[in-house]
């Protein structure tokens, strides 16, 4: 299984070659008006009674946390304005975050119902502190990088390093320096928030970053010396980088439905955003969180960008779970973190498999 999964891995970033959370700024939902019914569509509908039976759904409002960057907002800023969510009769908040550990805070106070996380998060959803409950894609958004100086891995002994604990950053970091024999206690770790690695590199104060889009591609951009020592792909042979939904189990047991809904809207919208629409989706984001347009349609090379329906049929087929197997084992061998439950305890394949039922 391994094997074939790390294969399909390679073969996306192959083909692919396309990313990775505490604000609180929130957005109300798009308007997404419905069109006035033409008298042919009235027609159709009186001949096809299935349709009027169609059960209605209950409305709903949810609190969704999302951190400010592509790969968070690609698939709901989509269902959103393609009105998927609507269909569904859900309403959302959109709450910004900066990580991961952060949103899922959130949710264990009651102020958030779902929300995105990036790798490093899905620790903590392995310890049994959230329920995973749709795949989002697979991510190549974190970064190591070195300043002025910095050209290897192997240089950054008794180097300053900024990272941030619990997050992809600490992930790709601790991955990095395990690929050259070297572990945390060789460096001089420096955890701060991902705000704050960008200022911190940019003025150099530290001699190196770990961090993942938007703030990689930032601290690429406006520092000339800086150099990319890794990725996500570099340890494409034996990893995999998640991006997920996620929300607390008792949410899970006692909104089933409501996370099926979610999750259709999620997977046309990823139908919708892959089928060439990088730039609209780009537009969407800009306008969310009030950032430039061309910075975030860079982004769109983080990550390979599944459909929602290649999510749902490998829900089925196993493919899905053997993703979040591989993660759980890196986790494990890494020491992150020190239980080995089935990945059915924690992630609703089921609910990807009936969310992909459209």
């Amino acid at each position: 299984m391994k094997k074939r999964i790390l294969s399909l891995l390679m073969v996306g970033a192959m083909t692919a070659g396309m990313l990775a959370g505490c604000g609180s700024k929130t957005d109300a939902p798009a308007d997404n008006t419905a069109k006035e019914e033409t008298p042919a569509t009235e027609e159709a509908k009186e001949e096809t009674p299935a349709t009027e039976e169609k059960e209605a759904v209950e409305p709903v409002t949810l609190n969704v946390a999302y951190m400010p960057n592509y790969g968070s907002l690609w698939s709901v800023e989509n269902a959103i304005a393609q009105g998927y969510l609507e269909e569904e009769g859900i309403t959302v908040n959109l709450v910004e975050f900066q990580d991961g550990p952060t949103i899922i805070s959130a949710m264990e106070s009651g102020s958030i119902d779902v929300g995105y996380i990036g790798q490093g998060a899905h620790k903590l959803c392995i310890n049994g502190q959230a329920t995973i409950f749709a795949l989002s894609h697979i991510s190549n958004g974190d970064a190591l990088i070195g300043g002025e100086g910095i050209t290897s891995i192997e240089d950054l002994k008794g180097k300053q390093v900024a990272y941030s604990s619990g997050t992809s950053s600490e992930d790709i970091l601790v991955n990095s320096l395990t690929s050259v024999g070297l572990t945390m206690d060789d460096i001089e770790a420096i955890d701060m928030d991902a705000s704050g690695i960008v200022s911190a590199m940019l003025s150099g104060k530290v001699d190196a970053a770990a961090t993942w889009s938007p703030n990689s591609l930032k601290i690429l951009e406006e520092d000339a010396n800086a150099t990319k020592l890794a990725d996500n792909m570099t340890f494409s042979d034996k990893t995999v980088s998640l991006a997920s939904w996620i929300c607390m189990p008792k949410y899970a047991e006692e909104n089933r439905d409501v996370l099926v809904r979610f999750t259709r809207a999620l997977f046309k919208a990823m139908d919708y955003a892959a089928a060439d629409h990088q730039e609209d989706t780009a537009a969407l984001i800009a306008k969310q969180i009030a950032g430039d347009q061309d910075t975030v349609y860079d982004q769109r090379g983080d990550a390979e960008w599944l459909t929602g329906k290649e999510v749902s049929e490998g829900a089925a087929d196993g493919t899905v779970e053997g993703y979040y197997e591989l993660q759980k084992e890196n986790f494990i061998e890494a020491g992150a973190v020190e239980v080995d439950p089935p990945v059915s305890d924690y992630v609703l394949l089921d609910v990807m498999k009936e969310a992909g039922e459209y």
